[in-house]
């Protein structure tokens, strides 16, 4: 049996806040740049979407389908595409119709709801599912969470959702000797298999491939295969796990980086080693080889690979806590304008933008980064949340005017089973009698799950390194 080659694109682009004044508070509800979206959207449009899809897709067809390929692509993205930039729409809805190309289920908007809110969570997983069904006629098999995150109690909700398979990273403190290059299972889940990113393959490409300082610079397809027979040795699956944007935009047309993928499927299916599979087809043709435990949250970002990049400072906690506090009050609401700003306003990017990490990581944080420095992100972002969080105490006085005994009413769970075509928001209903007097057991079932759900939040600034 051949060994494989899981290549897989994650496809995002934030909702950018305009700069928003503590005089616009209560005043001016409008939060974002829509001149930044637009113009940044275009831009890497025109340096990669519309020219890497069309590579892609002549790869397939040069290869007979032996090239295959996966993306995770958010609804955030999607929905600026539709208003500014609907051929990269078309482009990938021709890579659809191919059958080499594989859609992951993800949260709607990049968020970090698996680690605040399991049915915040299950909600935008079912919302991004029917945005697929819609945009692109596939219904997803395979989940990735928002930048890989992923913990036993994450794994867990993933598979009670339907899914059989997730992407994660390979973080050395939970493999520990183990490689990354095998298919293993969730120690919550045992039926939920877990493809690990292989780190350094992946970062070869998407942060090294053109460091000229480094000695293997250039990087050729030829040297690549010989790195991937090494890695590969006594072992069944390379997961190569990247940013879209790697091609033509962070690696920008001049380097050579079209020209290194154009070349690697031709190159990778001479040698005869390996074969290209999408995540699916992973899954399905590899056993799981063992279990992985893993109790606190990983990620693919920085040198820790957990979650500090979002939550390692008081900065992001005080951001992050204000935020999802406002989603019980939000269930009450019937208000798409207030649902669709809380969910751009989840984005991890305004949480990312916040982070005072230095030295090693410090220069990759900066280069996404709109913001001079994370304390202007964070006062720019607390402005806007002050003012939706306005909204939201205006929307409740105008359901309790509507109906005086709003104050007793509970969230209902949204049922978002992978298979369900429907995406709807929590409703908001009266408590009856029955819900009052609930059996002391009911609660207390609900109560571990929302525990293990949430992120570890630390109470001191992340230490530099």
């Amino acid at each position: 049996m051949k060994k494989s080659i899981c290549l897989y694109f994650q496809v995002h682009q934030p909702t950018r806040l305009r700069m928003y004044r503590f005089f616009d508070i209560g005043k001016d509800s409008h939060y974002y740049d829509d001149f930044a979206n637009r113009t940044i959207l275009r831009r890497v449009a025109q340096k990669c979407y519309l020219p890497a899809n069309q590579m892609l897709l002549d790869l397939i067809k040069s290869t007979d389908g032996a090239f295959k390929v996966a993306f995770s692509i958010s609804g955030s993205f999607i929905e600026q595409c539709q208003r500014h930039c609907p051929e990269v729409i078309d482009s990938f809805r021709a890579l659809a119709q191919t059958g080499c190309v594989e859609f992951l289920s993800e949260t709607y908007y990049h968020s970090l709801a698996s680690l605040a809110s399991p049915n915040g969570f299950e909600y935008q997983v079912g919302q991004h599912r029917k945005l697929l069904q819609d945009t692109f006629g596939v219904t997803p098999v395979t989940f990735r969470n928002t930048e890989l995150i992923y913990s036993d109690a994450i794994g867990q909700m993933v598979y009670e959702m339907g899914f059989r398979t997730m992407l994660t990273e390979g973080a050395k403190h939970v493999l520990g000797w183990k490689s990354p290059n095998f298919v293993y299972n969730s120690a919550s889940a045992p039926k939920l298999k877990l493809l690990l990113r292989n780190a350094s393959l992946s970062d070869d490409i998407a942060f090294r491939f053109n460091d000229r300082s480094s000695e293997t610079w250039p990087l050729t397809c030829d040297k690549y295969l010989a790195w991937l027979k090494a890695s590969a040795q006594q072992s069944e699956i390379v997961n190569l796990f990247m940013d879209y944007e790697t091609i033509g935009e962070h690696q920008n047309a001049d380097t050579g980086i079209f020209e290194f993928f154009k070349a690697l499927p031709s190159t990778v299916l001479a040698d005869g080693e390996f074969e290209f599979v999408t995540p699916a087809q992973a899954s399905a043709k590899h056993v799981a080889v063992d279990s992985l435990e893993v109790p606190d949250p990983i990620s693919w970002a920085d040198e820790e690979r957990d979650v500090s990049a979002w939550l390692g400072n008081e900065l992001q906690e005080d951001a992050y806590n204000k935020l999802y506090t406002l989603t019980e009050k939000l269930g009450i609401i019937k208000s798409e304008a207030l649902w669709a700003d809380f969910g751009h306003l989840q984005e991890s990017d305004h949480l990312y933008y916040m982070c005072t990490k230095f030295f090693s990581d410090g220069d990759v944080h900066k280069s996404f980064n709109p913001y001079d420095t994370p304390y202007e992100a964070f006062i720019n972002y607390m402005n806007v949340l002050s003012d939706f969080s306005i909204r939201v105490e205006d929307g409740l006085k105008t359901s309790a005017t509507m109906d005086p005994k709003v104050e007793n009413v509970i969230v209902v769970k949204p049922k978002n089973i992978p298979g369900d075509e429907s995406a709807q928001a929590p409703k908001a209903v009266k408590k009856t009698a029955a819900a009052k007097k609930a059996p002391a057991k009911t609660a207390a079932k609900k109560t571990p799950a929302k525990t293990a759900a949430k992120a570890p939040v630390k109470k001191k600034t992340v230490k530099t390194k």
